[in-house]
């Protein structure tokens, strides 16, 4: 298909030519925007010695530029119900291969070993809203098998995850990105860039994965820590902590989280919100060393 899918035309003729509706269950909204399908494609560097996974291809509008951009694209679709659909706006990309399923129930480690041996992938995709965090989280978890993911997400959660210590969009999210990944907010969409318009504004987030983290810490207890302080995030952080670790990380006494804060130069008061990644993956160095050695 020669015809760019990126315009409010072009895309209304498709959906209704296959009397498509934009299905709340898997939050489709479609992008219109061809600056902003290009602005995503530029923020990603893609070139022709990458191989592309692309996250919900909806009708093909990103996955059409894509094609063009990449050595090859992967893209993960849900919806089976867009199988004629992309059978038609994709005929003309012979580098593009669909996979039909549920891309938190995909093995990535085999897409990669298929489709990219011996290589990272970048990951470009414009997320489905009630999914972004569990999807984000699967990526980053599996980070080694990706160069760079670039992903269209709601502001606020682009806000949150772009966030450091003391500012009220600051949390668990920010902190578990920020843990893999270096976050940039590269481009900001307005809901008149998608067909139907979402309740929201987003923002394009560039998101550079670590060869090796930025801090040293105890991995699983310095996440239990940070889950805990943001789950009772009114609580000092010595009582969200002692009440809220349990085994195997925990309990931990709120003396002994104290104690671990004042070696830390924190007084005993502080909440978790202010609390930078170095200084949870130091608390999580600290009390595991007291898991390790009770007093």
């Amino acid at each position: 298909m020669d015809k760019i899918l990126a315009s409010p035309g072009a895309t209304l003729e498709i959906l209704d030519r296959f009397g498509i509706r934009a299905r709340k269950k898997y939050g489709q909204n479609f992008l219109i925007d061809a600056n902003i399908v290009r602005g995503i494609i530029e923020t990603a560097g893609i070139t022709q010695e990458d191989c592309v996974l692309e996250i919900g291809p909806g009708i093909g509008t990103m996955t059409q530029l894509l094609s063009a951009a990449a050595g090859r694209v992967v893209s993960v679709e849900i919806d089976e119900s867009l199988q004629p659909v992309l059978e038609q706006t994709l005929s003309d990309c012979p580098n593009v291969t669909i996979l039909w399923q549920d891309v938190l129930k995909t093995d990535l480690v085999q897409v990669r070993d298929e489709y990219a041996p011996g290589k990272r992938m970048k990951v470009v995709a414009n997320l489905p809203y009630y999914v972004t965090t569990p999807i984000l989280m699967q990526l980053l978890e599996q980070k080694d098998l990706f160069e760079s993911i670039t992903v269209m997400v709601q502001k606020e959660v682009a806000d949150r995850i772009c966030s450091g210590p003391g500012s009220k969009e600051y949390g668990a999210i920010s902190l578990a990105v920020q843990y893999y990944a270096q976050p940039e907010a590269a481009i900001r969409v307005a809901p008149s860039c998608f067909i139907p318009h979402p309740n929201v504004d987003s923002t394009v987030l560039y998101l550079r994965a670590y060869e090796k983290p930025p801090v040293e810490a105890d991995e699983p207890l310095m996440f239990a820590l940070i889950r805990a302080a943001f789950n009772q995030r009114r609580k000092t952080l010595a009582n969200a902590v002692s009440h809220g670790l349990q085994a195997p990380f925990g309990p931990f006494a709120r003396e002994q989280v104290a104690e671990a804060l004042k070696t830390m130069n924190l007084p005993e008061t502080v909440r978790g919100e202010a609390l930078s990644l170095e200084q949870y993956a130091a608390l999580s160095k600290y009390l595991g060393y007291d898991t390790l050695n009770p007093v």
